[in-house]
C-alpha cells in the first residue's frame, strides 16, 4: 500500500518517524530532522558566532551524522563556526583502529580537519593492555573515565571554545535510568543538561539531545553516509546494556518512552533538597573533578602500581584508599626527601608526567 507524505508535497512516504508517527518522503524527513537539530541548537543558544568547535568523532553513526549536520547547518544558517574533528584512540585492536579509518575518510568528505589523541600518548596505556590487567568486568569504567578526560585534553590542546558530542535521546534516557537504578538522583541534572561545564572548563553540548537513535540511523542510511557500525569488542557486559534493553522494551509499548524518560529526569533533577556533586579541580592533573583527586588519576595510579582495582567502587571508599596510599608514600620518602611519583600519574608541574604530555 502506497502512503503519501504527510506534508502534502505529493511524494510517496518512505518511512514513518518513530518520534512523531509522521509518514514522510526522504526529502521531507531530511528537512524535518535538520530543522529539529537547528531548533535545539538555537533554543539552547549552544554557540556564538566565531566559536571554534570540536566535534567528538568516533566514526560511528552518531558522530558521523553530527559532523555532517553541523557542517550543513553552519553553512545554511551562517553560524560562523570553525569546526574540527577530535578523535580519541583508546587502543582497541580490531575496533578503534578500523573506526578511525572511517573518521579519516570523513575528514576528506566533509572538509573538516582532524586531530587524533591516544590513550597511549596521554596515559601510557592502551585499552587492550588495561583489559589484560583488569579483565572484562570493569573495563568500561576505565575507558569512560579516560575518554572523557582525553576529550578535554585534546580540546585544550586545540584551544577550542566548545565541544559537541553525538549523545542522542536514547543515550540520555539510558543514563537517566542508570542513575535512578543506582539511586544517584543528584546526578540527574548533569546527565540531562544539554550543556555541561563551567567557566573553568570547556563547555560540552549535545545537539542531538532530543533526537532519536532510530532517526539518526535512518538519516545516515538515506544520506548514504560513511560510518562504522561494529560494536566495541569490550562492551557487551557493560551495565548500560541492561538499561538500553529495558528502554527498548518500554519503547515497544510506548513510542514516546525515550523523550518521556528524559523529561522525567529533568523534573526529578530540580527537586528541592537534591544536592549536586560540587565540581572543582583535581589537585594532581588540574582537570575538573568532584573529588580532590579525579577518577582518571586514581585509576591510572592503580594501573601503574599493579593494583588496577584501586579506583573501582564508591568514590568515598576510593578516596579513603588513596589517602592511605598517600600516607605510606609520604612516610617512605627517598634519601633526598622527595616523594616518588609513579610513571604516568598526572601530578601538575612534573616534567615526566605522561598524562600531561600532549
Amino acid at each position: 500500500m502506497v502512503i503519501s507524505c504527510n506534508t502534502g508535497c505529493g511524494k510517496n512516504a518512505v518511512l514513518k518517524r518513530p518520534k512523531t508517527g509522521d509518514a514522510l518522503c526522504k526529502e521531507c524527513f531530511f528537512w524535518a530532522f535538520e530543522e529539529e537539530v537547528h531548533h535545539t541548537i538555537t533554543a539552547a543558544k549552544l554557540f556564538n558566532p566565531g566559536d571554534y568547535v570540536a566535534i567528538a568523532a568516533s566514526g560511528g553513526k552518531d558522530s558521523t551524522v553530527l559532523a555532517y549536520v553541523m557542517k550543513l547547518l553552519n553553512e545554511r544558517y551562517d553560524y560562523g563556526l570553525k569546526l574540527v574533528l577530535l578523535s580519541i584512540d583508546e587502543g582497541i585492536t580490531g575496533y578503534r583502529d578500523d573506526s578511525l579509518e572511517t573518521v579519516k575518510r570523513n575528514e576528506q568528505q566533509y572538509g573538516i580537519p582532524l586531530k587524533i589523541m591516544s590513550y597511549e600518548e596521554l596515559y601510557g596505556w592502551t585499552m587492550d593492555r588495561i583489559v589484560e590487567k583488569v579483565g572484562r568486568k570493569n573495563n568500561c569504567t576505565f575507558c569512560g573515565v579516560f575518554r572523557r578526560q582525553a576529550l578535554d585534553r585534546g580540546a585544550t590542546l586545540l584551544k577550542v571554545d566548545k565541544i559537541v558530542t553525538g549523545h542522542n535521546a536514547d543515550d540520555i534516557a539510558e543514563t537517566v535510568l542508570m542513575n535512578i537504578l543506582r539511586g544517584d538522583i543528584a546526578r540527574l541534572q548533569r546527565c540531562t543538561a544539554i550543556v555541561t561545564g563551567n567557566e573553568d572548563t570547556i563547555a560540552r553540548s549535545k545537539p542531538f539531545k532530543y533526537t532519536y537513535e532510530k532517526e539518526i540511523v535512518m538519516y545516515a542510511y538515506f544520506k548514504k553516509l560513511d560510518y562504522f557500525s561494529t560494536e566495541c569488542i569490550y562492551s557487551p557486559n557493560a551495565y548500560r546494556g541492561h538499561a538500553r534493553a529495558y528502554l527498548k522494551d518500554l519503547e515497544k509499548i510506548r513510542a514516546t518512552a525515550v523523550i518521556d524518560v528524559i523529561h522525567s529526569g529533568e523534573c526529578l533533577s530540580v527537586r528541592e533538597g537534591v544536592k549536586l556533586p560540587t565540581q572543582s579541580i583535581c589537585e594532581r592533573c588540574g582537570h575538573v573533578s568532584s573529588q580532590p583527586v579525579c577518577k582518571a588519576c586514581v585509576l591510572l595510579e592503580g594501573l601503574n602500581k599493579g593494583r588496577p582495582r584501586l579506583g573501582i567502587g564508591k568514590s568515598s571508599k576510593v578516596q579513603e584508599r588513596l589517602g592511605e596510599n598517600h600516607k605510606k608514600e609520604v612516610s617512605g620518602k627517598d634519601s633526598q626527601g622527595s616523594n616518588h611519583v609513579p610513571n604516568g600519574v598526572a601530578l601538575e608541574g612534573h616534567a615526566e608526567v605522561k598524562s600531561l604530555d600532549f
